[in-house]
C-alpha cells in the first residue's frame, strides 16, 4: 500500500477535538486526526487506505453529501448521520463535508451529537459543584465555632453535677458535639492547602486497595486492570487516596447492603490513557482515566442526577458526603468524575489531566 498523502497545511488538525478525516475523490482515507482515531476506535495507519464506507451505515448518504460539496464548492452539512466504529459501535454525528479542490480531496468533520449535551451537562455540574463547595465551607465555619462553645459548656456543667444520671446527658452533648465537629472537618477537607508532588496513580490505587481489603476482608473480589505505561503526574497523593477510597467504599457498601441481592460481588479498577479530551471548557492532550466498576444494584434512579450533591446518599446510614468530597478533591487536580449506572453495573469514571498545570510544592507552606 502506498504511503498516505501528507498535508502540511493541515497540521493544526492534530489539535482539534472534532473528528476530522481527509479522503481522496474516490473516498479512500488518506488522513485521520487523533480525535477521529478515538471516535472510530482505529489507528491512523489502520484507517489509511480504507474506503469511507467502512465507517458509514448509509454510505450513499455520505457520497451524496460529498458530491454536493464538490459541485457547490461549499461545505455540506447533515445532522443525525449514523457511523460505526471499528468495534461496531454506532454513533450519531453531525457531518460536515468540504471539497479541497487544490488537493482533489474531501475534508470530513464529525461531531457527536451527544457531545454538546455532555459539555452542557459538565458545565452545569462544575457550576453546581462550586456553589456546593462554597456553601459547605461557609456552613462548616459557621457551625464549628458554636460547637466548640457548646462542648466546652457541657464539660464545665459536667464538673458541677453530682448526679450520675444527669452526667449522662452532658456526655451525650459532648459526644454529639464531637460527631458534628468531625463532620465539619470532613466538609473543610477539600479546602485545606494541597501538597503537590510527583505521583504514580497505581501507587495511589494500591493504597486504596489495601485499605478496602483491610476493611471488608475477602467478601468482595478486587480486580486490577492497569495500564502500567501511564506516566507520573503532579498531584496530592493523600487527597487522591481519599477521593478514590470514598468511591470504592461507596461501591462496597452498595454491594454489601442487606437489601442488595448481588451475587459474587466484584470491584474492578481499570486505568487507561485518554487523548484530546475536553472538559470544563479546557482541552487536554493527554489524561489518565480511572474506571471503578462494581456489579452491585446500581444507583437509584431518583438520585442519579444529584448523587454528587452534598447530603445525598443511596446507602442506608450514609452521610451523603463521600462522593461530594471525592468530586471536590478530584477538581483540585483539574479533573472530573462522571457516572454511568444500571442494575448490575455501575461505573465511576475519573479523568485526571497529566499536564494539569499544578506546581510541585512538596514540603512548602503556601
Amino acid at each position: 500500500m502506498s504511503p498516505p498523502k501528507i498535508f502540511p497545511q493541515f497540521e493544526g488538525l492534530e489539535q482539534l477535538t472534532a473528528a476530522v478525516i481527509i479522503c481522496s475523490e474516490n473516498f479512500v482515507i488518506n488522513y485521520i486526526n487523533p480525535s477521529a482515531e478515538v471516535m472510530l476506535e482505529v489507528s491512523h495507519d489502520q484507517a489509511c487506505g480504507q474506503v469511507m464506507g467502512l465507517f458509514f451505515e448509509e454510505f450513499d448518504l455520505f457520497k451524496h453529501a460529498a458530491v454536493s460539496a464538490q459541485e457547490s464548492r461549499s461545505a455540506f452539512r447533515e445532522n443525525e448521520v449514523f457511523i460505526r466504529s471499528k468495534q461496531n459501535k454506532t454513533l450519531c454525528v453531525t457531518l460536515t463535508v468540504s471539497w479541497l479542490g487544490n488537493n482533489e480531496s474531501y475534508l470530513i468533520e464529525m461531531i457527536q451529537m451527544d457531545q454538546h449535551l455532555r459539555i452542557a451537562k459538565e458545565e452545569r455540574m462544575f457550576i453546581q459543584q462550586q456553589a456546593n463547595a462554597d456553601l459547605l465551607r461557609n456552613l462548616a465555619h459557621e457551625i464549628r465555632n458554636p460547637l466548640g462553645g457548646l462542648r466546652g459548656a457541657a464539660q464545665l456543667l459536667e464538673k458541677e453535677l453530682a448526679s450520675k444520671s444527669l452526667k449522662e446527658y452532658t456526655e451525650i452533648i459532648i459526644s454529639e458535639a464531637d460527631r458534628l465537629q468531625n463532620l465539619m472537618s470532613k466538609l473543610l477537607t477539600p479546602h485545606q492547602l494541597p501538597s503537590y508532588e510527583t505521583t504514580n496513580i497505581h501507587e495511589v490505587i494500591e493504597r486504596v486497595r489495601s485499605l478496602i481489603v483491610s476493611e471488608f476482608g475477602s467478601e468482595v473480589e478486587f480486580v486490577r486492570d492497569y495500564d502500567i505505561s501511564l506516566p507520573e503526574f503532579v498531584g496530592d497523593r493523600e487527597k487522591l487516596i481519599q477521593a478514590l477510597l470514598n468511591i470504592c467504599r461507596n461501591a462496597m457498601q452498595a454491594m454489601m447492603d442487606k437489601q442488595s441481592d448481588t451475587e459474587n460481588p466484584s470491584l474492578r479498577v481499570i486505568t487507561r490513557s485518554e487523548r484530546q479530551i475536553v472538559f470544563n471548557k479546557k482541552k487536554h492532550s493527554a489524561a489518565i482515566r480511572i474506571d471503578i466498576v462494581d456489579n452491585g444494584p446500581g444507583v437509584p434512579e431518583p438520585i442519579k442526577d444529584t448523587i454528587f450533591y452534598p447530603l445525598v446518599s443511596g446507602n442506608e446510614g450514609g452521610t451523603g458526603l463521600g462522593l461530594s468530597l471525592a468530586q471536590n478533591l478530584i477538581s483540585l487536580h483539574q479533573g472530573m468524575i462522571s457516572l454511568h449506572s444500571e442494575p448490575g453495573r455501575t461505573v465511576f469514571s475519573i479523568i485526571l489531566p497529566i499536564n494539569n498545570g499544578l506546581i510541585y510544592n512538596k514540603g512548602v507552606s503556601l
